[in-house]
């Protein structure tokens, strides 16, 4: 007969907000660009790309342009959800997140296929929910109370000598 060994339990650290917030923001960016990277796949995109389409735009360095900065979103996002203030940081977060939920949904309307764009999408308003979550709840702590100086803590003066 053997003894049962206490099972040694995992450390649990508390992870903080802004460490939550740019993971989710990384993983955010991460399922942006492979849905955009596997949509490659699909017949007739490439096609459409050498042509100088892409879905229904012609390809320029403004569409390019816009492009970009529409990536560039999550990519400082993750930057700033480390380094913001904690209010700007929670702001900051809320705003942006809120206006990616309605864009997430936009970019799978009038697509085909809805597995793939569907699948995306919620993906994506998953990490965004969370993302919300994460800075709706953030923890806040109370100042002090202000208190007055008590009869027995007084300043301690030093003694002259004299």
């Amino acid at each position: 007969m053997g003894t049962r060994q206490p099972t040694a339990r995992l450390e649990d650290p508390r992870i903080p907000v802004r460490a939550k917030l740019a993971a989710a923001w990384t993983s955010f960016m991460f399922l942006y660009a492979y849905v955009d990277i596997l949509a490659f796949f699909k017949p007739g995109v490439i096609d459409d790309i050498e042509s100088g389409i892409v879905w229904e735009f012609d390809i320029s360095q403004s569409l390019l342009t816009v492009f970009l900065a529409l990536m560039a979103i999550p990519i400082l996002m993750v930057v700033l959800s480390m380094t913001l203030p904690a209010r700007a940081n929670r702001i900051t977060n809320l705003v942006v997140a809120s206006l990616q939920v309605p864009f997430a949904a936009f970019n799978a309307v009038g697509e085909s296929w809805t597995y793939f764009y569907g699948l995306g999408v919620a993906l994506e308003v998953i990490v965004l929910a969370l993302i919300l979550r994460y800075a709706w709840t953030w923890p806040r702590t109370t100042p002090p109370a202000p208190t007055e100086p008590s009869p027995d803590r007084e300043p301690v003066r030093a003694r002259q000598h004299g």
